[in-house]
């Protein structure tokens, strides 16, 4: 089984900040944006992206320490998870012993409630739904009995629903970009992402599940967002951590910077230091009303390795000022 520890490189026992460096490190390494002409850095940059996913979530990482789930997040148990799909799709759905999904909510073999398959069977009147238990979609596992006990009119059911895992880059959830998902029978759908989409959004595909004697059951796609190398979330906005040079910073620049739809020129005011951030309207992600939230750069200074013209040139002057004061040093 493949192990995020190994894929990027780390122990067991590395800190947050060692996994994101790591990552950081790899992710550059082989984005595809560098690698066009090297198929396969782009698979091992997904590799690198699902282990940093399931190891940056603090109860996945130790979930899977624990040995109760796999390195794609799925359960550790008899209850028939399966893949499907492509690429970072994952599929869950009727295959459990009872013949129904056990995805729907998220739920697991710890959410079965045995109440509701003897209630289905020994009377007591109608079954309760309950989202996402077995079945599917909340039908009596049991072909569904009408009317309580083993003399009600059986009725047909409907298939189980499935479950999918897709895995977007934070870009295209950013741009809503169409994402294609292929579904258990082989088939292929492009998906158009809903305003207001991130990490954990559910999108139903009416129709598109098990087969039943009522009709198809629902696919059920649930986005799962990529890390980028250099780009992160935060809300509706998204943060952006820029380079620039000693003179930029002093004397000002127009510098290209990039953004999740393109770079565009953004002007560095002259005298900025590190830790300023300046802001790109409209270029985070879509909220659910259509309006985009923006884009937050900051700046950081970045001086060269070898700094002996640098020293050279400052030679003689000091900077006066005690910029530590409001520290109370």
């Amino acid at each position: 089984m493949a192990d995020p520890y190994s894929i990027l490189g780390v122990a067991r026992g590395a800190s947050e900040q060692d996994i994101k460096s790591a990552y950081r490190k790899l992710a550059k390494q082989f984005h595809p944006d560098a690698n066009k002409d090297n198929p396969k850095a782009s698979e091992r940059f997904s590799e690198v992206t699902q282990a940093y996913d399931l190891l940056s979530d603090k109860d996945k990482r130790a979930r899977f320490d624990r040995g109760e789930i796999d390195m794609d997040g799925n359960p550790k148990s008899p209850f028939g998870y399966g893949r499907g799909g492509s690429g970072g799709q994952y599929r869950g759905g009727a295959g459990g012993p009872f013949g129904g999904g056990m995805g729907g909510g998220g739920g697991g073999p710890d959410d079965v409630d045995l109440s509701d398959l003897f209630e289905g069977i020994f009377g007591g009147g109608q079954r309760r739904q309950r989202p996402g238990g077995m079945g599917g979609g909340g039908d009596d596992p049991f072909g569904g009995f009408a009317g309580g006990g083993f003399g009600g009119q059986r009725r047909p059911t409907k298939g189980a629903n499935v479950q999918y895992r897709l895995a977007v880059p934070l870009t295209a959830i950013a741009n809503l970009e169409k994402q294609r998902i292929t579904l258990s029978d082989g088939k292929t759908i492009d998906l158009k992402l809903p305003n207001g989409a991130e990490d954990g959004t559910q999108m139903r595909l009416a129709g598109k599940g098990e087969a039943g004697p009522a009709g198809n059951g629902d696919a059920i796609v649930t986005i799962v967002e990529q890390a980028h190398p250099f780009f992160r979330r935060d809300g509706d906005d998204v943060r952006l951590d820029l380079p620039i040079t000693l003179d930029e910073a002093v004397n000002g620049a127009k510098v290209k910077v990039p953004t999740t739809s393109g770079a565009v020129m953004l002007t560095v005011g002259p005298g900025s230091s590190s830790g300023k951030v300046l802001r790109l309207k409209g270029k985070g992600f879509t909220r659910k009303d259509g309006s985009r939230g923006d884009q937050l750069v900051t700046l950081e200074i970045d001086l060269p390795d070898d700094s002996s013209e640098l020293a050279e040139r400052l030679k003689g002057w000091t900077d006066t000022r005690n910029i530590r004061s409001r520290m109370g040093v």
